[in-house]
């Protein structure tokens, strides 16, 4: 991933905001004909200190759940188009319309499995982790005959987590009047997506304190 200074970030804390608003991912590997393989799957994501290791399950149908080895995963972020106009300085600054994002590129090694104890556990976390945020509780268990058939039905990875790269881009290259200006107006656009850019862009303002520069 592209990522100029100014957006890059190294607090993993910010990886973990990340994943807890949107577990739904975007995993990479390299196919048997040299294209890239594809797949968007929700994930357990736990991290110990600088350790991160993202777990999931593909259908055993999938063709990318016969892949191991080097493996790459999108982490998708609030985002939204910014109008040149907002900015107080845009005429003599001559600025130009841009979009702000926040987003995260993680690399590490894929290794796949299929006994049934570990999908099983697998399953189990998963639906407890979902049907919580769902407001519910249903729960997988491997001990019901209803319930069994699905552990063949899949295949499992875990991702050792070797590389991360973490971009903010939520207008911190600007002067304190520009990110002010920008976080207004996205809010009086009222849109969900807009509102939460603006959120985020707040956020990391209280956590650095400094604005941007010119």
């Amino acid at each position: 991933m592209f990522s100029q200074g100014a957006f890059a970030e190294t607090d993993l804390h910010w990886l973990d905001r990340l994943l807890e608003r949107d577990p739904f991912v975007t995993l990479l590997t390299t196919g048997a004909d040299g294209l890239p393989e594809l797949t968007r799957l929700p994930v357990l994501y736990r991290r110990r200190g600088e350790q991160v290791e993202l777990l999931g399950h593909w259908a055993r149908a999938n063709p990318q759940s016969r892949q191991g080895g080097r493996a790459k995963v999108l982490v998708n972020g609030p985002h939204g188009y910014v109008s040149a106009s907002w900015y107080p300085d845009k005429e003599s600054a001559a600025r130009v319309p841009t979009w702000n994002y926040a987003a995260a590129e993680l690399v590490g090694q894929l290794q796949c499995f299929d006994d049934p104890p570990s999908l099983g556990q697998l399953l189990a976390d998963s639906s407890a982790l979902f049907e919580s945020r769902a407001r519910q509780d249903w729960r997988f268990d491997p001990t019901l005959d209803a319930h069994r058939p699905s552990l063949r039905a899949i295949v499992g990875f875990r991702l050792q987590v070797q590389q991360i790269q973490i971009k903010l881009k939520l207008s911190q290259n600007h002067p304190q009047a520009n990110q002010l200006a920008v976080t207004s107006a996205l809010q009086a656009l009222a849109t969900p997506q807009a509102c939460e850019l603006a959120q985020w862009m707040q956020l990391y303002r209280s956590e650095r304190g400094a604005p941007g520069n010119a």
